[in-house]
């Protein structure tokens, strides 16, 4: 892999920035991020004035924590444009979610936050290793979901060469991969493992590409994913993190250099870790639900955001910013399995020390009796013969019994087996009956 390490030079001022100039910023940043979520958002009038707190009352950033938090169902209550802080007609672009779940979450961007969140993507790209003039080869969805435009502006910015595939046409994407030559690609890791299947399906070497870097996003993955990916691809493979209540990708990026976790860009997004149950709000170091203020975003302002994601904020490496740990789970993706807390995470990493098993597995919940019971269903590699799967399932159950102290099933199936998917991977499938 080539060296894609920016150079000192190219970084801003503000990834420099000592710890007290940073903090400074934020302060002021929050007051008045603060002040127009009251002013013009009557849900945070509202839920301010039932806490008896005023954006004046914050004098520090430690003030942060008395104000109360914004949730999913907040959004959805305020469908469609309810948390606008603007007039709807200065607002040049709404996204949304899928909605698959429940109302959709509305988001929207004035000019300058459009700019704000370019301004990240590429700050983010950089840090990934991606240099101006680079082709970067998007393969997240565009439309209403936030990753594929978010990821063209971001590029853009940088001065790169955008080739805007989208999601999807898998044969297509190899083939532009070939033909078009591109340094970076910025997909879903499972979306990743489904491109690098069909160029070994067509005879194509993945680590013969032009590809350096991948940007992977939209869905947790482990180090031994990044593992399989670098010696699969032979480029560098990096993290990156965003929510579209927040502003969409570009929240924080892991840098290429050091790859230990994800620098926050704390100039325009504050972080929290809070207590999953109590909301008390715990000190770096400390494992939790990460939540987020905007500081700069005009539009739609967000107070307190809780994100549902599960991990932990560290110093700064590569930059002063703090980090985030990788994703470990979401704290709506958690599996109870009899008494037991578990992520599908936690089943990768299993699944990847098994050299016998791809990456390509689905978690199926089920209830035939009075007990719920597991089944982790998951691709043989190629190379290793269907006669060999029963002991491979055998091998597979022991070490999730012994590592994660609960018993489940396993189904190994042939490749393809699993179900692919152009974006976020489906990785729990609960089919119990409904109470």
């Amino acid at each position: 892999m080539q060296d894609r390490t920016p150079a000192p030079a190219d970084l801003e001022p503000i990834e420099r920035a000592s710890v007290d100039e940073l903090r400074a910023l934020q302060l002021d940043r929050l007051r008045w991020s603060l002040r127009h979520a009251y002013r013009n958002v009557p849900h945070y009038r509202a839920a301010f004035d039932t806490e008896g707190i005023h954006p004046e009352d914050c004098r520090e950033l430690a003030d942060l924590a008395a104000f109360p938090f914004t949730t999913k169902d907040d959004l959805r209550k305020n469908y469609p444009f309810g948390m606008f802080a603007v007039p709807r007609e200065q607002v040049s672009r709404i996204h949304a979610s899928s909605g698959t779940t429940g109302r959709a979450t509305v988001v929207g961007y004035t000019a300058a936050d459009i700019r704000t969140w370019s301004a990240v993507m590429a700050r983010s790209i950089r840090a990934a290793g991606g240099r101006p003039g680079d082709r970067v080869h998007v393969a997240y969805g565009y439309g209403l979901f936030t990753g594929g435009l978010g990821a063209h502006y971001g590029a853009e910015a940088l001065g790169c060469t955008v080739i805007p595939v989208s999601g999807g046409m898998t044969e297509r994407q190899v083939t532009l991969i070939r033909d078009f030559a591109p340094d970076v690609i910025m997909v879903t890791p499972s979306y990743m493992l489904a491109i690098v299947d069909e160029m070994n399906r067509r005879g194509i070497d993945p680590r013969a590409t032009s590809l350096q870097v991948g940007i992977f996003g939209a869905e947790p993955w482990t180090n031994d994913m990044r593992q399989e990916m670098e010696q699969r691809l032979d480029m560098h493979a990096v993290d990156i993190y965003g929510l579209s209540e927040v502003i969409g990708p570009g929240v924080a990026q892991e840098c290429v250099q050091s790859k230990d976790g994800l620098h926050i860009w704390e100039d325009h997004f504050y972080p929290e870790i809070v207590h999953p149950e109590t909301g008390e709000v715990l000190p770096d170091g400390e494992q939790g639900e990460l939540v987020f203020t905007s500081l700069t975003r005009q539009a739609m302002p967000v107070i307190r955001y809780r994100t549902r994601d599960l991990t932990r904020l560290l110093p700064g490496t590569a930059r002063t910013m703090r980090r985030m740990e990788r994703i470990t789970g979401r704290t709506d993706d958690m599996i109870i399995l009899r008494g037991v807390n578990l992520f599908p995470t936690q089943i990768e990493e299993l699944i990847l020390r098994t050299p016998a098993l791809s990456p390509h597995f689905q978690c199926v919940l089920s209830r035939p009796g009075t007990m719920d019971v597991m089944t982790v269903r998951v691709e043989r590699r190629p190379d290793c013969p269907a006669a060999q799967s029963p002991a491979v399932a055998a091998d597979l159950g022991a070490l999730v019994k012994n590592t994660l102290g609960v018993s489940v099933d396993i189904d190994v199936v042939d490749p393809g087996g699993v179900e692919r998917s152009a974006g976020k991977m489906r990785r729990v499938i609960d089919e119990r009956p409904h109470r």
